[in-house]
């Protein structure tokens, strides 16, 4: 939590001690990314289940059981795990294409602190009144703007290649967070029945 906040504020200074510290993918993943994850993960389940979200008509409040907001949280975390994984192997081999040499836990680095903001924003998700896209998009503008520094500083490429890798990375995540997104938007708003039966089957299943 500590360095979401120091890279939302002092992100230059922040992302140059990240890249210094050279930590593998198992530390960033243990003392950042899973704690981030389960704390964001939390505060939206637990808004999930008592103050639901907007959806259907005439508009009604669906407020999600244990089981189903445990069953959708659960899902939202490893997709958003596989679009940190496809992002991190898409930054490396963009970076080799600018004759680079970059690594999968560079690229690792970068796209999960970049996401830092957008991890935040989904705990706007937990107040019925707020619109999904709504905090996807403020999240993945900061983000956007979080990497203009982490992607030259983690991933060190060649400056004159910096910004072009910037770009692609940051449109990458875009679109396939965006992806993530809409299957997340419309699950909420009721517009998925089948993916909602799906999860309150295995909701079904759970043991509370």
């Amino acid at each position: 939590m500590l360095n979401t906040l120091l890279l939302i504020f002092a992100p230059l200074r922040t992302w140059e001690r990240i890249a210094d510290a050279r930590r593998g993918i198992f530390y960033i993943f243990i003392t950042y990314l899973f704690p981030m994850m389960i704390l964001t993960s939390f505060g939206e389940g637990y808004g999930l289940m008592h103050w639901g979200k907007w959806q259907g008509e005439p508009s009604h409040i669906r407020k999600l059981s244990v089981g189903e907001s445990v069953v959708f949280e659960a899902g939202q975390f490893l997709a958003t795990l596989l679009i940190i994984a496809i992002n991190a192997g898409l930054a490396k081999s963009v970076g080799s294409t600018f004759h680079g040499r970059h690594t999968f836990t560079q690229g690792f680095t970068a796209v999960s602190y970049g996401l830092a903001p957008l991890f935040l924003c989904r705990l706007l998700n937990a107040f019925s009144d707020v619109n999904p896209w709504l905090s996807w998009a403020i999240g993945i503008l900061l983000s956007v703007a979080l990497l203009y520094h982490g992607v030259p500083i983690s991933m060190d490429p060649d400056p004159a290649h910096a910004f072009g890798l910037y770009m692609i990375t940051s449109l990458m995540v875009f679109m396939t967070s965006g992806m993530l997104e809409l299957l997340t938007a419309f699950y909420l708003q009721g517009k998925f029945p089948k993916l909602e039966h799906a999860i309150t089957s295995l909701a079904a299943q759970l043991p509370f």
